[in-house]
């Protein structure tokens, strides 16, 4: 089948060179993305990635219209205890299938690929999809009433339209995918230029619409790997949930960089380089905001002070014991305790002590690899609200 759809439709693939405006919030996004990781010992860091991948996934599902709540995301990933109800229980293994591939790029377990690359989509694909339920692997072609079976990791084989917005053909992406891989490769780009390069990125990918269903899922992986693999992203915070928070103006600013050149004064593009920068900032902006609202809450005095409150009023009501909060201190400040320095921080004999640490993980707070193994701090879901204030919208 002939391509009649030149690849030029989509450019211009960045903003102007040079930009004052976009190189001031790429170093910012770098020099406090640098600080925040910084702040915590590493067991610390890897135990509070678990809970903000949980955290990214409920915003991504909420950016999808699923409102899956976090208790029934926490049951289907601890406990494997998924709902009697279809629906509910399709939204947790979806909940799932993101935290599971968002893990496997936060431990470098990826595909060793250029994230931008169509080989690195198609993994991302495949490998969320696959995870997925039968059931939400199937959309609905609104013209024609026929319904499609999404293939983990195979590319549309047919045309869509997204709102107002029709995506390239079917036959053309190869060409659009190659031209996308080509415009945003990291080696032809300097450390400024790529994370400028990351907003850009994120709405020419969902532009194209490589697949049937998923490419909002996939673009916003794409965008955490990208940021993982240039040095500013990491477990500790999450693009997401900026974009969910502020969803109305995301999903505008994603239409308007839909919009063809505005004049003479808007580039030299078939877009608007206007937009596309509009959009860059904002997502460069909603990085820093998210990256600043973590830091808050990481500041280890004032994290300290909120756990301490909440333990001591747990050790009131008779839910923890006596000696919970030294031990939980230890191991936020030290990343581990031994299991013999137990006695001394509650001041306890060893099997009061042992009942203390019993208890605490059994709750959640400690978890340990075995029953000889040093303890770390772990982050219980019946404690987020408390120690994490705003991590989750109040529901």
């Amino acid at each position: 089948m002939k391509i009649t759809e030149p690849v030029g439709l989509m450019e211009p693939m960045l903003p102007p060179d040079g930009d004052r405006e976009l190189e001031d919030l790429a170093m910012e996004l770098a020099t406090k993305a640098s600080c925040l990781a910084s702040q915590l010992v590493p067991t610390v860091r890897e135990s509070l990635g678990d809970l903000v991948r949980s955290m990214n996934c409920y915003y991504s599902n909420l950016i999808e219209g699923h409102d899956t709540h976090p208790r029934d995301i926490d049951r289907a990933l601890t406990q494997e205890d998924y709902s009697s109800d279809p629906e509910k229980r399709a939204l947790q293994h979806e909940a799932v299938a993101h935290i599971e591939v968002q893990r496997l790029i936060d431990y470098h377990e990826d595909l060793e690929e250029k994230t931008t690359n169509q080989n690195y989509l198609i993994w991302l694909h495949q490998e969320f999809c696959r995870r997925m339920p039968d059931e939400l692997l199937w959309v609905q072609n609104p013209n024609t009433s026929e319904r499609i079976r999404v293939v983990p990791g195979k590319l549309r084989d047919g045309g869509v339209q997204v709102g107002k917005h029709i995506p390239p053909g079917a036959e053309a992406l190869p060409l659009f995918l190659e031209r996308f891989a080509a415009a945003y490769d990291s080696n032809r780009l300097s450390k400024v230029r790529q994370i400028i390069a990351l907003g850009a990125a994120h709405h020419r990918l969902l532009w194209i619409h490589p697949f049937y269903d998923g490419n909002g899922r996939v673009t916003r992986l794409m965008s955490h790997a990208s940021l993982i693999r240039y040095g500013v992203g990491s477990s500790l915070w999450s693009v997401a949930r900026g974009l969910a928070r502020n969803a109305n103006e995301y999903k505008t600013l994603l239409m308007a960089t839909d919009a063809l050149r505005r004049g003479d004064l808007d580039g030299r593009g078939t877009l608007s380089t206007q937009a596309l920068k509009d959009f860059c900032v904002f997502f460069l902006k909603t990085c820093i905001d998210q990256v600043d609202f973590m830091a808050s809450l990481l500041e280890p005095n004032d994290l300290l002070r909120r756990m301490r409150i909440h333990i001591e009023e747990e050790v009131d009501r008779g839910q923890l014991p006596k000696g919970s909060f030294p031990i939980l201190r230890e191991a936020l400040l030290a990343g581990e305790v031994l299991r013999g320095q137990t006695a001394s921080l509650t001041g306890y004999g060893e099997r009061m002590a042992r009942n203390v640490v019993s208890d605490l993980i059994k709750k959640g707070y400690l978890k340990s690899d075995s029953t000889r193994a040093p303890l770390i701090l772990s982050f219980p879901l019946d404690a987020i609200e408390r120690w994490f204030p705003k991590l989750y919208p109040v529901t």
